[in-house]
């Protein structure tokens, strides 16, 4: 039973890490556009990006297949970036809530993304039991990202319900704050 909360708490701090806080931008990012009455299309967007995450530690765990590392810390923050460009888009566009198929499908690839730059590490502490110490981890992820959605979207609602913020504004506001933290990742991790 200790080994299930160790990787549920692992997983928790992975995402709630402040000196990574490159998932938490994400999140942030793909929160941008949701509010209260599109909490399910939300909560599907957070699943598939867990989904996406954990398949990729699968598949380096399992030594099915893996990336080179400086690509992934060079992919990691173009996928906050161009998910945060998706949301100031859909933000224009009217489409708020942009949770198509084609989104959805990208959500996954970036989250497959993001779960490569953490395989190492859960290949290292994995003490052999690599199905359900992944399934673990995948619960502490999903808790962690639940919590950073459900606090954009009730910050977004005061914002806009309480001090009457138009939500293209905000959208674009949190996008372009999101896309201003990540800029100095891409930077430095430039594979160029």
């Amino acid at each position: 039973m200790s080994d299930f909360w160790l990787y549920v708490r692992l997983g928790l701090e992975h995402v709630l890490d402040w000196n990574a806080y490159d998932h938490t931008l994400f999140i942030i990012a793909l929160c941008a556009t949701y509010t209260l009455k599109t909490w399910r299309n939300l909560l599907l967007a957070v699943t598939f990006f867990t989904l996406g995450h954990s398949v990729s530690l699968a598949f380096a765990s399992y030594e099915i297949f893996s990336l080179a590392s400086d690509w992934i810390e060079f992919l990691i923050p173009v996928t906050i970036l161009a998910t945060a460009v998706v949301s100031i888009v859909n933000a224009y566009r009217k489409k708020m809530a942009a949770t198509g198929i084609l989104f959805t499908i990208l959500t996954f690839f970036f989250g497959m993304i993001h779960g490569f730059g953490f395989a190492g590490y859960f290949k290292m502490i994995n003490d052999g039991n690599i199905f359900t110490h992944l399934l673990e981890f995948a619960l502490g992820i999903e808790i962690a990202q639940i919590v950073i959605a459900s606090t954009i979207v009730v910050l977004g609602y005061i914002v806009q319900e309480i001090f009457k913020l138009k939500k293209l504004y905000w959208v674009v506001t949190l996008s372009v704050l999101v896309m201003i933290l990540a800029m100095p990742m891409l930077l430095e991790n430039g594979i160029f």
